[in-house]
């Protein structure tokens, strides 16, 4: 049985909040996931430095040493946290999933690994906007950053689950970006190469400073747009797409 498609409107754009530019998102008040390391240690700075109050979360709040920041448990992967951290942060405008896990898992090898990578990049994030979605409403809308990166967009060896849990997280920020328009909500998604971090310390190639890639996406929060790419490679990597696919991964896969 031959289905129709959604009929759509083509005389109007998506109500999308950004495109308009006639109003500047708040970041008085953030949470930042993944705070006590690499990039969210960073933005948890940043946005202190910026003037924001912030919750710093991570499994282990001890470890957060950022001056400034209110440290909170979270663990993005556990319900009963997540709804505990969204309880506690009520007054949050801007929410900044960074938190995410690369284990190295192939998706023939050990599911074990891929179940892990998904329930942090995917799962666990997307459990943060639905808890925080009611909270950034009441707050006048706010702003969601997720942390995705170059591999949302092709897979590379030995990234695998990864390349797939960014790809999910990628169109999650899509999907969401719609479903969110309505409360006034900018969804805003980012996307890097290797930052200079202690999860990519044995990797070899360009690295982005984590400052840096903090810094721009504030500044394009700020700016109202949707997707951040960060670094020259990723922005190639993007325009590349609609290449056949053996073109396109015989010149990555060589370089």
């Amino acid at each position: 049985m031959r289905t129709r498609s959604p009929k759509v409107d083509r005389s109007e754009p998506l109500p999308l909040t950004s495109t308009s530019g006639s109003s500047v998102p708040a970041m008085t008040t953030a949470l930042v996931t993944g705070a006590n390391r690499g990039l969210g240690r960073h933005f948890a700075a940043e946005l202190v430095a910026r003037g924001a109050t912030v919750y710093a979360g991570a499994r282990r709040p001890e470890a957060i040493d950022v001056p400034g920041v209110r440290p909170i448990a979270l663990d993005i992967t556990d319900p009963d946290a997540v709804a505990a951290a969204a309880a506690l942060a009520g007054d949050v405008d801007l929410l900044v999933n960074n938190a995410g896990i690369s284990t190295g898992a192939q998706l023939l090898g050990d599911l074990e690994g891929v179940r892990a990578e998904l329930d942090v990049n995917f799962w666990g994030t997307l459990a943060m906007v639905r808890a925080f979605a009611p909270v950034l409403a009441a707050n006048g809308g706010g702003t969601v950053v997720n942390i995705a990166s170059a591999l949302s967009w092709f897979a590379a060896p030995g990234a695998g689950a990864y390349a797939v849990s960014k790809a999910a997280n990628w169109n999650m920020s899509n999907a969401l970006r719609l479903e969110l328009a309505e409360q006034g909500t900018q969804v805003t998604s980012v996307h890097l190469g290797l930052a200079d971090t202690d999860m990519v310390r044995a990797l070899q190639g360009p690295k982005t400073d984590p400052a840096v890639v903090v810094r721009r996406t504030l500044d394009a929060v700020e700016a109202g747009d949707l997707e951040v790419v960060v670094d020259e490679w990723s922005a190639t990597v993007k325009a590349s797409l609609a290449e056949d696919p053996r073109t396109f991964y015989a010149r990555y896969l060589a370089a």
